[in-house]
């Protein structure tokens, strides 16, 4: 397992005073980005090799979002891989150990040059130490996009939006995503399937269905394609 240490800042919260969403994601992937670069398997090493881990999904339970200067520590590790897949886990918790929030993710491991998957050799994976998943009620991979539902006007990718692969980075689209979610709806659980990677100046176009507690959203290219589909459980 690795940890890192912090505490909540004022750019990480919201109107609220609480740690916003995206920060909570953004806690996540630096946390895994931090143990991959401390272990010799980071950005370099994936460019040297040509190769690239990519988030497929998320399943993040949030349990409670911590205020403003409050201590928190994040956690990860791997919990096993399997042919072209990885999977990790993730757990933000307070100074004494109350359980925050905590995530299940599937990574893709891809050919950069071929633009596919292929299986991390023992020279990716040997440095990871796979342990015991966390015990939560893990959900499917797939979500289903919405068939109808209410059709925004969107936005256009910036370049502050991108990541280290010239990709709009994973974060952003649960960021982007919040934007369309009513105020009065709390988010207790969201997921997210990553289907195509939006680029620099793409439009996209979120459509949105609500049911009771269960908000879904579709981000799509101009042409139809789901760049990714959320879903958000909340009260």
């Amino acid at each position: 397992m690795y940890t890192i240490e912090s505490r909540v800042r004022f750019s990480e919260i919201g109107e609220d005073g609480y740690l916003t969403i995206p920060a909570i994601v953004n806690y996540f992937q630096d946390c895994s980005t931090f143990q991959s670069e401390e272990l010799g398997r980071g950005i370099e090493f994936l460019k040297d090799h040509k190769r690239v881990w990519v988030l497929n999904a998320w399943q993040i339970m949030i349990h409670r979002r911590p205020r403003l200067m409050e201590e928190i520590k994040v956690s990860t590790w791997p919990t096993g891989f399997d042919g072209l897949y990885g999977t990790r886990n993730f757990k933000l918790e307070t100074k004494e150990g109350e359980m925050l929030a905590c995530a299940n993710s599937i990574w893709v491991y891809m050919d950069v040059e071929k633009g596919r998957p292929v299986k991390a050799g023992e020279e990716e994976i040997s440095v990871y130490a796979a342990e015991t998943p966390l015990e939560m009620e893990y959900a499917p991979r797939k979500i289903a996009p919405p068939k109808d539902g209410k059709i925004f006007e969107g936005f256009y990718v910036k370049r502050d939006q991108l990541d280290t692969n010239h990709h709009m980075n994973n974060g952003q689209y649960v960021k982007s995503a919040l934007e369309y979610v009513p105020d009065a709806f709390s988010v207790r659980q969201i997921r997210v399937e990553y289907k195509k990677s939006a680029m620099y100046g793409d439009h996209v176009i979120p459509k949105l269905r609500q049911e009771d507690n269960k908000i879904t959203i579709g981000l799509c290219s101009e042409e139809g394609k789901t760049y990714a589909v959320l879903e958000m459980i909340g009260e």
